[in-house]
């Protein structure tokens, strides 16, 4: 009755997706590969909890 309250959680993910990317994006730039590598891994991460909520819908 009230599920317009809930978040939706793809949203949630893709917001989280794309700070880090953003993050990742500027720690390259900065010259700090090895933190841009531990973001891209977060990143790719999250992206596949995305794709599994993506096949389930």
């Amino acid at each position: 009755m009230l599920g317009f309250l809930k978040g939706d959680p793809k949203k949630k993910l893709q917001k989280a997706y794309e700070d880090k990317l953003a993050k990742a994006l500027h720690a390259q730039r900065n010259g700090d590969l090895r933190t841009h590598g531990t973001l891209m891994e977060e990143a790719e991460k999250i992206y596949a909890e995305i794709q599994a909520l993506e096949k389930r819908e």
